[in-house]
């Protein structure tokens, strides 16, 4: 399995690609960073978000990409920024038809360190250990999204069985509703439809 990891910001767009599969070792394909100058137009900076990021489509052609979601935070301004270049991400790998994933902060520390509240410096040095890289890659945004394609390699497997339990109950349900139809529909055309009353 490859995964493109996908650190969302305006000014830094974290992206890592891994290749493995849950249980054995990951190997790093690629890692950067997007980057775009604080002082351009928003739609500027997000149209080179979306080249930046098709680049990376384009040379590594993952099978997934994992965004880390976001959530709301003290400062509006960067929240907005972040959900806005999250977009552009989700819009690349969809116009492609490539599955994406949102895994939250707390669930990408937990799985690679094993903390959900892990900082910056422990998430890259497990990535580093877990990559076999000689440092921890720099800035911590390229760290982080090495971390969202370990963490999306890891949980896959978990979430495909539980994707696909949903599914089967799903279909469970319709074959149970149509039978009730089928069953249904008999008795509704033996049933005698109301006699007019008698004029005077």
């Amino acid at each position: 399995m490859r995964v493109l990891g996908v650190d969302p910001g305006l000014t830094r767009c974290g992206v890592g690609v891994v290749e493995g599969v849950a249980g054995r070792p990951l190997a790093m394909r690629g890692v950067g960073v997007v980057r775009t100058p604080a002082d351009a137009e928003l739609g500027h900076r997000l149209v080179a978000i979306e080249q930046g990021i098709e680049q990376w489509l384009d040379e590594h052609e993952p099978e997934f990409v994992a965004v880390e979601r976001v959530f709301s935070q003290h400062n509006v301004r960067t929240v907005m920024g972040t959900a806005q270049a999250s977009a552009v991400a989700m819009l690349c790998a969809s116009r492609r038809g490539i599955p994406v994933a949102l895994h939250t902060p707390s669930e990408v520390k937990a799985a690679v360190t094993g903390s959900g509240r892990a900082d910056k410096a422990q998430v890259g040095a497990m990535v580093t250990r877990l990559l076999r890289l000689d440092a921890p890659p720099r800035p911590a945004d390229a760290a982080d999204a090495l971390a969202l394609a370990i963490c999306h390699i890891w949980r896959a497997p978990a979430q495909n069985r539980l994707q696909r339990a949903v599914a089967q109950n799903r279909l469970q349900q319709a074959v149970a509703e149509n039978r009730l139809q089928q069953a249904a529909a008999p008795q509704a055309a033996k049933t005698p439809t109301a006699r007019k009353g008698r004029t005077a």
